[in-house]
């Protein structure tokens, strides 16, 4: 990062305010700032009178200026631990294999085989197996993420490595799958289970952690982004946060919500309570992130009706009482509340509790539900009335495939399939929404996030099918996702829009974003990205 003098002034922008009131700010083009708040707005002249002669001048030479983007739901933390070894996206069984051979042969022959990003279709209609991996690997102790960090898969050193040798028990509905003999597959359901297999891996050392946290972010910034969501805090990544801002700034700002699971006990609860309003100079606390379904492909999300495989009638929760109660203590604390739903029966639970206590922290901030990937017209109706925060990611349909042989739309079936990622009926009942990546799930990169947003369908390929081409956003509701909303989402006003008084977060594009089309947005340059009117990424102006 290169710190900008106190003052600064960009001129010959395309300013998109992207405030309510769209007048204001129409005919701008330029934006003064000072002391990392945006002094003023309007044309170079108005802008020029609210510095001193001596501010630095930024040339926009007619690229477009918006607020800093903000993604509402990432694991750029936790995402550092999880990422590493081979990215497998994309791959299909035989790509995986030779990309797990290659790693395999690369390293030393005492380490672990690690990947992440992997597709279920590797597997095809065949149970997850580590099996599959033995030959590919020589028989390594390998461990790999499944893209949705729901699930994961080792081959059998590893799982001796970790112990795992039968089934377990678990306070929610995480699981060692085994066999009919009762020998693990090397399946492992949720991050409790699979946890156990990672904690056998060799460890990131903390200077490492740091380093790749701070890699990420500055990839982040290279997007455009100046702000996220942590949707996995823990006591540790506060820790993680403060030593990063000891050293230096965070490129970012982070909201974190510490991440409560269903076994956490009351004096667990008692230590979050503890740590509500704990913040640096870049990063906050005051959100609790909970989890009370799984996802659709694994028949792990909970479903008003079962899938087609039988599945999905469950909780993660084993008492939905409990989690009631938690929302209870949490929401009288003064956090918000952010639940991981993807089903619709989860989503009407997590709608239930909120409902009986309070949709929003004593801050004013708005409860979230985080995914919603099927929802009824119930769900869609009690969302609008409710006020809660319906955080979305349009980009997870990438996985979906047209003549729906993918996962999830097997598992719903095609009039729920239909039913997937309602963000257009969210929207045009009244409810609010905001969009995010959940990083390393999908891209963190907005300009992908706005085109899947607006397209629906695989950004540069105008032949790939189009999902429920009904619920498309427009070219500036998908900025607003990212900017206004994603702020809107956080109960925060002094970001997300390019208002005097606000924090100086700013992203410049090379052309305007809402404007472009949705296939070349993807390419768009982000030319400029500040952070509290600090210059975190430059290139081209």
């Amino acid at each position: 990062m290169r710190p900008l003098p106190a003052e600064t002034v960009i001129v010959n922008a395309r300013v998109r305010t992207m405030r309510a009131d769209t007048d204001t700010g129409a005919a701008a083009s330029a934006v003064a700032v000072a002391h990392g708040r945006i002094a003023a707005i309007g044309t170079e002249t108005e802008a020029r009178r609210a510095v001193s002669p001596g501010a630095d001048v930024i040339d926009a030479a007619g690229a477009t200026l918006t607020p800093g983007l903000i993604d509402s739901h990432a694991h750029p933390t936790w995402g550092a631990d999880l990422t590493v070894g081979v990215d497998l996206g994309g791959l299909d069984r035989a790509g995986a294999l030779a990309a797990l051979r290659a790693e395999a042969g690369r390293l030393p022959d005492d380490a672990w085989v690690r990947g992440w990003n992997l597709d279920y279709k590797v597997f095809g209609a065949a149970p997850v197996s580590g099996s599959v991996l033995e030959e590919a690997v020589s028989g390594r102790p390998t461990a790999l993420l499944f893209y949705d960090l729901h699930t994961a898969v080792g081959t059998r050193a590893a799982m001796r490595a970790a112990g795992l040798t039968g089934a377990r028990e678990f306070a929610d509905t995480s699981q060692v799958v085994v066999d009919c003999d009762g020998a693990p597959t090397g399946e492992l359901r949720e991050p409790p289970a699979y946890n156990l297999l990672l904690d056998a891996a060799p460890p990131l050392t903390p200077e490492k952690r740091r380093s790749r946290s701070m890699q990420i972010f500055g990839q982040m910034n290279r997007c455009g982004l100046t702000g996220a969501a942590i949707m996995d805090g823990t006591a540790e990544t506060l820790a993680l946060l403060d030593t990063i801002e000891s050293g230096g700034e965070l490129p970012l700002r982070l909201a974190v919500a510490l991440w409560h699971r269903p076994d956490s006990d009351d004096a667990e609860v008692d230590g979050n309570i503890a740590r509500l309003g704990a913040a640096g100079r870049r990063w906050s606390c005051s959100m609790i992130k909970m989890f009370i379904d799984g996802v659709i492909d694994t028949g792990t999300a909970w479903l008003h009706e079962p899938d087609t495989c039988g599945q999905g009638r469950h909780s993660f929760w084993p008492s939905i009482d409990r989690y009631r109660d938690v929302v209870r203590r949490y929401t009288e604390a003064g956090f918000q509340i952010a639940t991981h739903a993807c089903g619709d029966q989860g989503v009407a639970a997590a709608l239930d509790a909120y409902e009986m206590h309070g949709a929003r922290a004593s801050s004013g901030a708005p409860h979230r539900i985080e995914h919603l990937e099927t929802l009824t017209d119930d769900e869609v109706r009690r969302i609008a009335a409710s006020g809660v925060i319906a955080s979305m990611q349009p980009l997870h349909m990438q996985w979906r495939e047209g003549d729906e042989s993918d996962s999830w739309a097997d598992r719903l079936g095609p009039d729920r399939a239909a039913h997937g990622f309602r963000i257009r009926d969210i929207l045009t009942a009244g409810g609010r929404t905001a969009l995010g990546s959940d990083w390393p799930v999908a891209s963190f990169d907005p300009r992908v996030g706005m085109a899947w947003a607006r397209l629906r369908r695989t950004p540069g390929d105008p032949d790939a099918p189009v999902f429920e081409p009904a619920e498309r956003l427009s070219g500036e509701e998908a900025l607003l996702g990212y900017t206004r909303w994603a702020a809107s989402a956080l109960g925060r006003s002094d970001i997300g829009t390019l208002t005097p008084g606000a924090r100086a977060d700013l992203t410049l594009f090379a052309g305007d974003p809402v404007t472009t089309e949705a296939d070349e947005l993807i390419d768009l340059p982000v030319q400029l990205t500040m952070t509290d009117g600090q210059i975190v990424h430059r290139d081209g102006v």
